[in-house]
């Protein structure tokens, strides 16, 4: 039984997810305590029990008695089955943020699995569903024969109502090998390393702006998208931003950028250099400011010269775990990639080793 300390490092709900990702895919139950002791409000979030109950489906896992605000949990995984499975997380209830603890072990399942999530598509404190299609999705590919995110329903703070289909087609599945360990083993060699050292050149800003219908009289969205574009303008690359407006039970909307690098105008099949940024609609800001907020990051993420944002090197170290001998420049190392490193070095028998801006992924046992 693996023992985590839910305060270590920013003491949030990051912790927690990571866990239920490796456990679920490891085999090796856990207990975490004092779980998000470093937040307002501390204890198990609808999203998370949202998960648990998603992974119950999925594996037939076991628990302690849990509910809403919970600051102990006992974790105890099954098997990984295929199947078809539905959870609505309630209200806004990130569907971003449950997907961080069942991606990864659907990846290796016995078969085509299929997640139907109600909740939030978008919102603070959040990577939105839109980043995770656009911006993370590309790198994962290579674990899988299909991994694809569909928007059907867009779900806005504070009444939610997004509904987002995964499919996940596993290349490799757990129940084929004797035990995880001889899984590990094969991942080492048969999947790409994730290797994003160099930015290279930018060769293309796109972007999404997704807007409640009623924001349309006033052309919210447009006036969003043409904000961004006055801002990026001085880039001096192609610029492609969509609007799209839907039916939303609540009013809301973001934009979401992403910047394309590429080495001698050729973008990498497993290992392309997307950044991106976003900015949320709120009550205090007009459209123009919107635009501006989710441009002006996006430069600024391009500035630090390395090939990705924060929030991408916080997402891919867990599936940079599975493939030792990865590595990646970091145009910073936040509270949340510690607290990250802390959990995946618990469950797998690698080590996170820093040179400068750079991380490597090496094996403990080697």
């Amino acid at each position: 039984m693996i023992t985590l300390d839910g305060s270590y490092g920013e003491g949030g709900g990051a912790l927690v997810r990571t866990a239920l990702a490796l456990s679920t895919l490891t085999g090796k139950p856990f207990t975490v305590n004092k779980i998000r002791s470093g937040r307002p409000t501390p204890g198990l979030k609808a999203q998370h029990l949202s998960t648990i109950t998603l992974l119950k489906l999925l594996c037939d896992a076991k628990t302690n008695e849990i509910s809403l605000g919970s600051t102990i949990l006992n974790y105890n995984p099954g098997m990984i089955k295929r199947g078809k499975f539905t959870v609505d997380i309630g209200t806004a209830g990130s569907i971003s943020l449950l997907l961080q603890g069942v991606l990864l072990p659907s990846m290796f399942s016995s078969g085509k699995v299929t997640f139907t999530l109600f909740g939030g598509t978008c919102g603070k404190w959040q990577a939105s569903v839109d980043y995770l299609q656009n911006i993370l999705l590309p790198h994962l590919q290579r674990f899988t024969k299909k991994l694809q995110v569909k928007v059907l329903k867009r779900g806005y703070f504070p009444r939610g109502g997004g509904e987002v289909v995964v499919e996940v087609s596993p290349k490799f599945s757990l129940k084929k090998y004797p035990d995880f360990g001889s899984l590990y083993e094969e991942l080492s060699f048969m999947i790409p390393k994730i290797t994003l050292i160099e930015k290279g050149d930018l060769a293309q800003i796109r972007g999404v702006v997704n807007v409640s219908r009623e924001l349309s009289n006033n052309e919210v969205g447009e006036r969003i998208k043409k904000s961004a574009e006055v801002h990026l303008r001085k880039n001096e690359v192609p610029i492609s931003i969509r609007v799209e407006y839907s039916n939303s039970k609540s009013v809301g909307g973001e934009i979401v950028l992403w910047a394309v690098c590429s080495k001698n105008d050729d973008v990498h099949q497993f290992n392309p250099v997307i950044i991106g940024s976003d900015a949320l609609i709120e009550r205090n800001k007009t459209a123009e400011e919107v635009g501006k907020s989710a441009a002006q990051t996006l430069t600024a993420s391009l500035k630090k010269n390395a090939p990705m944002d924060k929030y991408l090197a916080d997402q891919l170290l867990i599936f940079m775990a599975m493939t030792p001998g990865s590595s990646i420049a970091v145009p910073e190392f936040t509270p949340h990639m510690e607290t990250n490193m802390y959990v995946i070095e618990q469950f797998l028998p690698i080590v996170f080793r820093k040179e400068g801006n750079t991380l490597l992924v090496e094996r403990k046992d080697l």
